[in-house]
């Protein structure tokens, strides 16, 4: 049987490789959603309402370097959508900046420096707090950052909308990648989605 990822700040078409593997394979159907209606997804929404997908519908939401788009007080609103759209077995895959990272080298005077390279060029710890300034400086406003995260600020976050489970890890690129399941599983669902997402 099918299942259904939502891709959420999906971007533009034909950037599904920057999908995690599993998604990508047989078995599972994406539904791409942006505010930015340029990028032609399924459905123009943004992530503070998705009212377009059913309660309990989808199997996996993935959501990459967009909640900290939001401001800090329509992170809730976000996640407790994440949450309604979720099957009870689903989840939701995470990532955005680890901003404790990154203040450290913003602390080592380091803030206009490239910290690592990206499909978008050179990308600095003032690109990871304010969001990629030479997308905004074209014009896209879609772009800036006005929120941030630490593991414990993001597992919080988590942990406050409902899901059941918060799984966290530092990752490469000065990010966080976190697992929030809706309800709780036993341990060897877990290990295989651990497994599955090379979490």
């Amino acid at each position: 049987m099918e299942k259904i990822l939502l891709n959420v700040g999906c971007g533009p078409r034909g950037s599904n490789l920057r999908l995690p593997e599993l998604f990508r394979s047989q078995g599972w159907r994406e539904v791409r959603v942006d505010l930015d209606p340029a990028v032609r997804p399924d459905l123009i929404a943004s992530i503070t309402d998705l009212s377009g997908v059913p309660d309990n519908s989808i199997d996996a939401l993935w959501s990459s370097h967009n909640i900290e788009h939001l401001y800090r007080f329509e992170v809730p609103k976000a996640l407790a959508e994440f949450l309604r759209v979720l099957k009870p077995e689903g989840f939701v895959y995470l990532k955005t900046p680890d901003i404790q990272a990154v203040a450290e080298l913003i602390a080592a005077d380091q803030l206009h420096e490239a910290a690592y390279e990206s499909q978008a060029g050179a990308i600095t710890p003032h690109d990871m707090i304010f969001g990629h300034e030479a997308s905004i400086a074209g014009g896209n406003l879609f772009m800036a950052h006005h929120s941030g995260f630490t593991a414990t600020s993001l597992g919080t976050a988590l942990r406050t909308a409902g899901f059941a489970t918060a799984m966290l890890k530092r990752k490469e690129y000065l990010e966080l990648s976190a697992l929030g399941f809706k309800q709780d599983q036993n341990q060897e669902v877990y290990r295989r989605i651990l497994a599955e997402l090379a979490f």
